[in-house]
Formats: C-alpha cells, sequence, structure tokens
C-alpha cells in the first residue's frame, strides 16, 4: 500500500492488490488508453482529467465505470479490469476504485453529462497539460497511469 497527500492535503491511502482498506468503493475512475492515447473529459470546473463518478443505488461499481465514461465521453468500454483501489481522508471520506478497459464504441456526437466530452491526449500532451483537474496531480496518478499501461501490454 502506498500513503501520500493529495494536492488537497488529504491523506490517500492506494492499493493494487484485494482492498484492504477498511471501505468499499462507490466512486468510480476510468483510466484508459486507445491508440496510444489517453481518454480524459473537461469537467466545467475542475478542469481535465479522466472520467469517473459515483455508483448509484443498486448499481455495481462497474456498472458505474462503464455508464460514467459514456455519460462524460461517448465512449463505451467492456472487458474492465480493477486496477487499483484508493481511499481519500478528508471531511468527507471515500473510496474509489480504478479501473482500465476497452474501447468498443465511439459516438462522435454524444448525449453528455456534466462534462465536455471526450478528449484524447497522448503521454505528453497529459504530461504538459496545464488545465488538470487537481484530481490529476500527484504520485498516485502517475503511479496508476503506469500499472494501466502495464495491462496495455
Amino acid at each position: 500500500m502506498l500513503t501520500y497527500n493529495d494536492v488537497n492535503g488529504g491523506r490517500v491511502e492506494l492499493t493494487f492488490g484485494d482492498n484492504h482498506l477498511g471501505m468499499e468503493a462507490r466512486h468510480v475512475l476510468v483510466v484508459l488508453k486507445y491508440s496510444e492515447k489517453w481518454l480524459l473529459t473537461r469537467h466545467s470546473i475542475r478542469g481535465i482529467e479522466f472520467p469517473g463518478g459515483k455508483a448509484e443505488d443498486g448499481e455495481s461499481i462497474e456498472e458505474a465505470a462503464i455508464r460514467e465514461t459514456i455519460e462524460e465521453t461517448g465512449v463505451t468500454i467492456t472487458d474492465l479490469i480493477k486496477v487499483a483501489e484508493y481511499v481519500v481522508h478528508s471531511d468527507s471520506t471515500f473510496c474509489k476504485a480504478v479501473f482500465t478497459g476497452k474501447v468498443t464504441y465511439i459516438d462522435e456526437q454524444p448525449t453528455l453529462h456534466e462534462t465536455e466530452g471526450a478528449i484524447w491526449l497522448s503521454s505528453d500532451e497529459l504530461d504538459r497539460c496545464e488545465e488538470l483537474s487537481f484530481h490529476m496531480k500527484g504520485t498516485g496518478m502517475d503511479i496508476i497511469r503506469e500499472r494501466v499501461e502495464e495491462h496495455e501490454s
């Protein structure tokens, strides 16, 4: 397990194995590459980030990951792999599951929710991006990206 502080000062516990974090994940983050580009979206307040959100009542975290990706980017994914889970300790502590998967369909004119749609960036473009959400900054996200790239090979 890796423990660090995020850019807002919250303590984060990140694990890549079984969840020993003592909390069920009800939030999701989808980190994937397709044709050598990362799938991101622009949130109107936070900036550029990976798609994700909260599971709705009665919805599994896998279903939430698929739904959130479609709603925020117009991209349909399948064959989900859970890459990691992390807990952010703050005023409202939460656990988030991180998934990657396979792109099966890209809707070029999607009906979007809360975002401005899909943004595809190479690793270099992502590393240089100055509009990243605070969620995208820090040690944990770099390690998560490395793990996702390992699943591609």
